[in-house]
């Protein structure tokens, strides 16, 4: 099978795809302009179309040349982030608060033109199922999906991921075999002491103080009782607490949230954490309360899947150009609840050095377009790979 050409007229069509997604971002749950779109698209392009999975979802399946009962499904994530563009460029978001800040315009355009080439280039044995999913960015849209029956309605073997990297050289891709992403936890405590005047903290229970030895004493949980070779954060990112400049207030409330690559790692964080917020608050004679919640697990790529990965990539660009050194990220990634149900892998496509940190969730940051046509050429490879003709 052919592959896409950076000088046909396909990649263009994706550059003009991604850039019109770029210019019209939707959070989660909200991607009603762009789920039209891309069902207005599959559909031309001759697929089986599939809506209404977590809301704006989109599932397309093409049937290869040759039956077989082999499936694999390629999935997207659609949606954009709650930040305000700062691009002048001519295709800078025109919805105000909202930016594509981490490159699922890209996603997307390069899903679909995978979609079109190889509705167009059908010499493979089974079925590719083209999952364009909403609500990634912390709202959990795969989780969604895989409880409204993603699986069951389109069975596949495994299932597979890509998500652009900055930082990452264009024309290269990585690979982790094992974990690639991590947890994502978030918590919630509310310390309860006696509010006072400032100036008479001996009438009351200053729960301010309290909060100041809890946020020390819990970054000894990752130092001191996770294994050094495990990874793991604690990160305190809200302090809420007070009104006035004379007044000790009644409570605090600390958030934040907790990263790790492991189910045994997240018991022992949220152990701990319960255990440090009752035994100090008592000690100052405050109540604690911690509500601790587990939003995304960590995504793990099946070996014998990255490995299939890894064959691809070096297919496509040579072993020289696929790192397999990278740490793994702290970010988290809700495909790992697709990686729950179906064995697959999730890797990186290099997207250009990041100019002055203009990264992912950044106000400058843009999807590289050079990349579109070596991203969908990674999928219409992986197909071919894993739906070979017999």
């Amino acid at each position: 099978m052919k592959l896409i050409t950076t000088e046909g007229v396909l990649h263009q069509a994706m550059r003009e795809w991604r850039q019109d997604l770029h210019a019209h971002p939707e959070t989660a749950f909200e991607e009603h302009r762009t789920s039209a779109k891309v069902v207005e698209l599959l559909t031309s392009f001759g697929l089986e179309v599939t809506t209404g999975l977590a809301e704006t979802g989109v599932v397309a399946a093409l049937k290869g040349n040759v039956q077989s009962d082999r499936a694999i499904g390629l999935r997207a994530d659609m949606d954009a982030l709650n930040l305000q563009e700062l691009n002048t460029f001519s295709h800078c978001s025109k919805h105000k608060g909202k930016m594509h800040g981490c490159g699922h315009d890209g996603h997307t355009a390069m899903l679909l033109g995978a979609a079109k080439h190889l509705s167009e280039n059908r010499d493979f044995a089974g079925t590719v199922v083209f999952i364009f999913q909403p609500a990634e960015e912390g709202e959990s849209g795969a989780k969604v999906m895989c409880d409204e029956g993603l699986f069951e309605q389109f069975p596949v073997d495994a299932v597979y991921g890509m998500h652009n990297w900055p930082g990452l050289e264009v024309g290269c891709f990585a690979i982790h075999s094992g974990p690639v992403m991590a947890s994502m936890d978030v918590f919630d405590i509310t310390i309860t002491g006696q509010g006072c005047h400032g100036g008479m903290p001996h009438m009351g229970v200053d729960p301010v103080a309290v909060a100041g030895q809890l946020i020390g004493s819990l970054q000894h949980i990752v130092s001191r009782t996770l294994n050094p070779l495990e990874s793991g954060v604690v990160s305190i990112t809200q302090m809420h607490g007070g009104d006035a400049y004379n007044v000790v207030p009644d409570s605090v409330v600390l958030s934040g949230t907790c990263r790790t690559f492991s189910a045994e790692a997240q018991d022992l964080i949220e152990s701990k954490m319960q255990q440090q917020v009752r035994s100090i608050c008592e000690a100052f004679g405050a109540a604690g309360e911690l509500d601790y919640r587990r939003i995304y697990p960590s995504a793990i790529n099946d070996v014998k899947h990255a490995a299939i990965c890894a064959d691809v990539t070096q297919a496509l660009v040579g072993e020289r150009q696929v790192k397999h050194d990278l740490p793994p990220s702290m970010g988290a990634e809700d495909f790992a609840f697709m990686l729950q149900e179906r064995p697959g892998a999730y890797i990186w496509i290099g997207n250009g050095t990041a100019e002055d940190g203009r990264g992912l969730h950044n106000p400058y940051y843009d999807f590289n377009d050079d990349i579109l046509t070596l991203g969908a050429n990674y999928w219409v490879t992986l197909v071919q790979s894993q739906l070979a003709l017999p």
